[in-house]
Order: structure tokens, then C-alpha cells, then sequence
């Protein structure tokens, strides 16, 4: 269930992912390896546009690039025909390399530079999410020297709790993102934008956090943001032609984990939206969504190959492996649970829990706690499966350790999207 739809078990009992043996990826590449599965990542892409797209046809499907972003990636999300959401100028620079349309791209980020967004605007932004009242003064100023009209959102704060992690919400009051509602400051920057003449206010934006794992934030998040778009209608005379509901959508990590599919999640936004609308008498805007996770997560497998195994009698039973929180911090970061299953055995039946240890030099790098498995034993394989979102994007070089391959699988056919990192690489950047 975890797995990429394309995955199996062959003959010599060996995991397969996108038609290829796990085990063998493991001795060719190396690891820790990073493997995608291609079909998963187009046919979730596919998934998002179907469900939102044949209920709410005005609808633009944006991947959040943070969840996972590279020069193959963006080449999948251009073919795909989705927009992209990025939150830094080097992540418009890696779709800007591989000829991403920019007009397709939405800015975010709470705290952009003068140096990102003059950038931005040099090649073509298509929208930029404002955050803040510094942001549209300077936005402005950029854009006015230039001798263009940018077009933008406003990300607003609608104080709704997506009941998630602490870390990963965004969308109650007491956050750093967004333009407070109950604040009064959501009207003063609607004012302001409408004000500046070098901006293009199109419409407003929410996002409430992530992974959201039921539709009724984002009712109560519309049901709050629609009434103030008619507010703003009949004080200034504001059109919201566009509203992007952020992104969040949930996609599980565990065989605990059971969350509704996307088709729920698309049925209750836009029903709830255009039954508001057409009691608030306001025109029907384009929706955006925002999915990140939900794309690149369950076409990711991470591979470790087992070192020590180390038993504290009485305790616990630890399963060494050549990675850890230097290329999957979200364990200690965020307490997140995995499953795992011994790749080059994956048939054999579990038969003692262990606990799976990085090698990392922090007693807190523990990828998995007390996981039934098979007997492991030294050279084997873990296969860790929903390691696509957010792991290779907060990787670091912890302990000096060199980040991991990443292996695109189609088909039968492997393809290195980006190589290993050498020592050299480690120091290359060093002054002496």
C-alpha cells in the first residue's frame, strides 16, 4: 500500500520498484539511495487535475516544489502541464533551467529578498503571494523601475487550525506567514495593493498548513476568506478573480495512516465554495491548489544498507544503517513514523521488532522505532517507503556526510537524476 503503485515482489524475493530490483539499484548506485518511481509521480499529477479539474474546471493544479525539487522533477511538472510553486529564487532557478514557463510559477515566502524578487521579476514571475505590507511597498518600487504591472495574490491568515504538527502549520493567527483577517491588517493591505500602481492585485490566498488530515479546515478557512472577498467587493469595489486554497493534502506514511483520496478532498472544497459564492453573490474565480506531498511522497523508496546490529539485551535491538537524519530528518524534526521492509528478502515473515539507527552522531537520529522485521542481518537492504516529500530537500552534510543519489525508475529502466555527492564536494567551497 505504502510503495509506488508500480512496485512488486519478483521471483528471488526481492522488492521491485518501477519494474526494477531494489537490491540491485542498491549495489549499482550505491547507499543510502533515493529511488522514484516516474509513473507514480505523472499519475498523481494526473490525479489532482481530474479530481479538482472535472468538478471546478477553472482550476490551476500548482506543485509546491519545497516537498521535492529538481531538474528531472521539473521537467515532469512542466510535462504534466502543472504551475509550480516556489519559495526562494534557487528554486524558480532550477525550473527556470530546464525552460519552465514562468508565467506558470507562483512566488512565495514570507520574507522575500530585494535581490529574489527584482530576480523574479527579470524572468517573467507569472504571480507573486505577498505576505506582508513591507513586501508590497517593495514589490512595488521593483516593479515601477521596471515599467511593469505585477500581478499578485495576498496570502492572508484566516486563524484556522488544520490540526497537524505545531511545525507545519500556517494558518492560524500566531504564525509568521501570511496578512492577519481578524487583525484588521488583511484590509489595510487589500488598501494598499489596490493603491500601488505597479501591482496587479488578482486575488487572495490561504494556506492552512500540512498534512491536513480532514476537509473541514478548508471549509471553515473558505467559508472566513469568502466573506471578507465580499467585504472587500462592496467597500473598494475589489474583484477576486483568483483564490488559491493552499495545499496540504495528506498521504499516508504508515499502514495506520488512513486518510480520505483526493476526490473528497476535491468534492468538499469546491462544493463549499461555489455554494458560498453564490450566496455572496460574487463571480466564480479561478482556484488554485497547492499540492506538494501528495504528488512526490508516495513515489519516493529510500534504500540503507545494514553495518552494525547491536543488542541491549533486555532493552533493544539496533539495526545500524548507511544514512539517517542527514538525508531523513523528519523523524527526530517531527516525531513522523515510518514502515520498512527488508528489500532483498521481502517475503520472509517478521519475526522480532527493532529499532532502525542512523549513523549519524546524535542520539536522536533514529529513523524507526520498534519495527517488526525479519531477522536482519549485515548487507542487507531496508527499503523505506513515503520518502519522497521533504526529505531530500532538507538533507544536509551533518557529520560531513556526502548527500545521497537520487535513481528516476520507469519501466524497467534506471536513469541517475542527480549523483552522489563526493568528498570533494564536501570542501570544494572552502577558503585556506
Amino acid at each position: 500500500m505504502l510503495f509506488p503503485k508500480d512496485s512488486g515482489i519478483n521471483a528471488a524475493g526481492h522488492l521491485t520498484i518501477g519494474g526494477c530490483d531494489a537490491f540491485d539499484l542498491a549495489r549499482e548506485y550505491g547507499t543510502p539511495l533515493y529511488v522514484y518511481d516516474e509513473q507514480s509521480l505523472r499519475s498523481q499529477c494526473k490525479e489532482f487535475k481530474q479530481r479538482f479539474g472535472g468538478r471546478y474546471p477553472d482550476t490551476s493544479v500548482c506543485y509546491a516544489s519545497k516537498a521535492f525539487l529538481n531538474k528531472a522533477m521539473a521537467r515532469i511538472i512542466k510535462e504534466e502541464g502543472l504551475g509550480l510553486d516556489v519559495v526562494s529564487i534557487g528554486e524558480f532557478a532550477i525550473a527556470h533551467s530546464v525552460g519552465f514557463p514562468s508565467e506558470k510559477v507562483y512566488f512565495h515566502g514570507n520574507n522575500k529578498g530585494p535581490e529574489e524578487l527584482a530576480q523574479a521579476l527579470d524572468w517573467g514571475i507569472g504571480r507573486v503571494v505577498v505576505d506582508s505590507m513591507y513586501e508590497l511597498t517593495l514589490l512595488n518600487t521593483l516593479a515601477a523601475e521596471r515599467g511593469i504591472q505585477q500581478d499578485i495574490l495576498l496570502r492572508l491568515t484566516p486563524n484556522v487550525d488544520p490540526h497537524t504538527h505545531e511545525f507545519t502549520t500556517t494558518g492560524v493567527l500566531d504564525s509568521k506567514f501570511g496578512i492577519p483577517l481578524s487583525t484588521g491588517q488583511a484590509e489595510e493591505a487589500v488598501v494598499e495593493a489596490l493603491r500601488l500602481p505597479a501591482l496587479n492585485l488578482l486575488g487572495l490566498h490561504f494556506h492552512l498548513g500540512s498534512p491536513i488530515p480532514e476537509t473541514a479546515p478548508y471549509e471553515a478557512a473558505l467559508q472566513v476568506v469568502l466573506e471578507f472577498a465580499k467585504k472587500m467587493k462592496q467597500k473598494y469595489d475589489f474583484d477576486m478573480v483568483e483564490l488559491s486554497v493552499g495545499g496540504g493534502f495528506p498521504t499516508p506514511y504508515t499502514t495506520e495512516d488512513q486518510f480520505a483520496p483526493v476526490a473528497v478532498y476535491a468534492d468538499a472544497i469546491i462544493s463549499k465554495m461555489t455554494n458560498i459564492l453564490m450566496k455572496l453573490s460574487l463571480l466564480p474565480p479561478r482556484l488554485t491548489i497547492e499540492p506538494g506531498r501528495a504528488i512526490a511522497n508516495p513515489a519516493g523508496v529510500a534504500l540503507y544498507t545494514v553495518g552494525a546490529l547491536k543488542e541491549v539485551p533486555g532493552v533493544r535491538k539496533f539495526v545500524c544503517v548507511d544514512g539517517g537524519m542527514s538525508d531523513n530528518i523528519r523523524t527526530p524534526l517531527y516525531g513522523a513514523k515510518y514502515e520498512a521492509l527488508i528489500a532483498n528478502r521481502a517475503k520472509d515473515p517478521d519475526v522480532h521488532t527493532v529499532t532502525i539507527a542512523g549513523k549519524l552522531c546524535e542520539s536522536g537520529d533514529i529513523l524507526i522505532r520498534d519495527i517488526q522485521l525479519p531477522r536482519v542481518a549485515s548487507g542487507d537492504v531496508i527499503a523505506i517507503p513515503a520518502c519522497g516529500a521533504y526529505c531530500i530537500p532538507m538533507a544536509s552534510n551533518y557529520n560531513a556526510i556526502p548527500r545521497p543519489a537520487i535513481v528516476f525508475v520507469n519501466h524497467g529502466n534506471a536513469r541517475v537524476v542527480r549523483r552522489r555527492e563526493t568528498y570533494e564536494d564536501l570542501y570544494g567551497h572552502d577558503a585556506v
